[in-house]
């Protein structure tokens, strides 16, 4: 997607609400002489893995996308036997958050919240971090509570729950953590904040780097595969516990963000390269989610890292997000998982714009 020239933009963007000011006539056009987009939002997630940008503008039914920036940093690489954030991580991490800069720049962004999650949050030098990124980059990240990301991966997703559905479970499979939710009761209006249907809620301390740090990513037969899914389901015991009346409801199913279950869903449609209009949305039965795992615990390292769909920086990891996925499943079995390639970004555009009034207040094209 084409960039638009540099425009207005607060010397430091903040993980709140940071207005700039209104572009003057001087300053209203870049060097293609079109006019700037006046109400462009920025999401930065920021994760154990991946680094990840959305631009977007208020159209009438949510918001249009015009800029994207997504990057494997590891941020948390090592995290699983140390307590820091290391140096050649950061490095990493630091030219990534410049490239979102300059991106959100172009863009003439008005406002933007950009926050890190589980890294930063265990890291005994992530606060360190945060100051050095605010420092050399000009990005104010803000390191978000559990509760939090939960509530936003449900804010990210929830559209894409089966409108008759009285109960969904909602999960996203991180690189540092686990976040899973029940939304209990059918929903009465697109519209409405999805999180006031959340009856149960839960961050797992586990991901797929982590996962993976543990009990290796390369090779991994079947029988570490169970070692992965015996500690998921451990740890996700308490929550099934509290969430075991999710699988009685009518219409109940799972509902899944994360490159776990987005590299499943291309794997099931055989396709050469990923293709997100065909994955995001998509409903998969339990048995071609069973048999697309299956498949992935049949391949070598060499394969996964060959195939298109899952790439060299992720063939370590695709597994122990299927353990993640398949303790999940058998805590709560379900006919059906709906695909979701959206998730924290989405969540915190949604939030934004939901604050800012636009949708009532007409304040979009």
């Amino acid at each position: 997607m084409r960039e638009e020239s540099a425009a207005t933009m607060p010397a430091r963007l903040s993980g709140g609400h940071t207005p700039s000011a209104p572009a003057t006539r001087a300053d209203a056009r870049g060097s293609t002489g079109r006019p700037y987009r006046r109400n462009a939002y920025a999401a930065l997630d920021l994760g154990t893995n991946n680094c990840r940008l959305l631009v977007a503008e208020p159209a009438a039914n949510g918001f249009r996308v015009i800029d994207a920036f997504s990057r494997i940093v590891r941020l948390g690489e090592g995290l699983g036997t140390s307590d820091r954030l290391s140096e050649a991580a950061i490095e990493r991490t630091v030219e990534a958050l410049r490239v979102c800069r300059a991106k959100m720049q172009a863009r003439g962004v008005v406002r933007a919240k950009i926050i890190a999650t589980e890294a930063c949050r265990l890291a005994v030098n992530g606060a360190e971090f945060v100051e050095q990124v605010r420092r050399d980059v000009g990005l104010d990240l803000e390191i978000v509570d559990r509760q939090t990301e939960a509530y936003l991966a449900v804010t990210g997703c929830a559209a894409l729950a089966d409108p008759y559905s009285e109960s969904v479970v909602i999960f996203d499979i991180g690189g540092g953590s686990t976040e899973i939710a029940w939304l209990d009761g059918a929903a009465t209006n697109p519209s409405a904040d999805p999180t006031l249907r959340i009856r149960a809620w839960d961050s797992l301390p586990v991901g797929v780097v982590t996962l993976a740090e543990r009990h290796g990513g390369s090779d991994v037969t079947r029988l570490t595969f169970e070692g992965m899914v015996e500690e998921v389901a451990d740890l996700l015991a308490r929550f099934a516990i509290r969430a075991a009346p999710a699988a009685n409801a009518r219409h109940f199913h799972l509902l899944g963000t994360s490159g776990t279950v987005t590299t499943l869903a291309a794997m099931h449609l055989r396709l050469a390269r990923y293709e997100r209009r065909r994955v995001d949305g998509l409903w998969m039965s339990d048995a071609e989610v069973g048999d697309a795992i299956d498949d992935l615990l049949d391949t070598r390292f060499e394969q996964r890292a060959d195939n298109p769909c899952i790439g060299r920086d992720r063939a370590d990891l695709v597994l122990a997000g299927c353990a993640i996925l398949e303790a999940i499943r058998r805590a709560f079995p379900s006919d059906r998982l709906r695909i979701a390639d959206r998730g924290l970004r989405e969540g915190l555009l949604m939030n934004m714009m939901r604050e800012d009034g636009v949708w009532r207040r007409g304040g979009y094209r």
